[in-house]
């Protein structure tokens, strides 16, 4: 027997619901009217906005423009998160004030790093392709065909 949540995790309310708190997220930090100085004139991207099957709790992942003063950042919107929490359940209507908790979007970081392995030689190296097959007399061997598994239908 499934329990309640299981449904309504698949169903994929949870992420329609992530997805709205996100853009009002958006819609508040572009108006910028924060209570915490650390927060004015600070240009914030919400990156995901993840919820509980619950619907009660809602991580949110944030990047500052330029990645600066990242942890301050986060710290401050962990300390607005009361009042967010407020406008957010006002703009899409909730029937429960989801709990907000704001966190460092690390996959900036992931990406940079994957650019930075690709760029080493030694893996360029790695991606090149091969260089085909020669012969005795010094031609490329002609391209292999591939054999058919089953009969062609007459």
């Amino acid at each position: 027997m499934r329990k309640s949540h299981d449904r309504e995790h698949t169903s994929g309310r949870h992420l329609r619901v992530g997805e709205a708190i996100r853009h009002a997220l958006v819609e508040i930090f572009a108006h910028g009217h924060f209570r915490d100085p650390e927060l004015t004139d600070v240009s914030i991207t919400v990156t995901e906005a993840r919820t509980t099957p619950d619907l009660r709790n809602v991580t949110v992942y944030v990047m500052p423009l330029g990645g600066r003063d990242r942890d301050a950042v986060v710290a401050a919107l962990n300390r607005e998160a009361p009042w967010l929490r407020g406008e957010v359940t006002r703009a899409v209507r909730l029937k429960f004030a989801p709990q907000l908790r704001f966190a460092a979007d690390e996959t900036f970081d992931a990406a940079d790093r994957v650019a930075q392995l690709l760029s080493d030689p030694r893996v360029a190296r790695d991606l090149e392709p091969e260089p085909p097959p020669e012969t005795k007399h010094g031609r490329r061997s002609p391209p292999q065909r591939r054999q058919r598994s089953r009969p062609r239908r007459g």
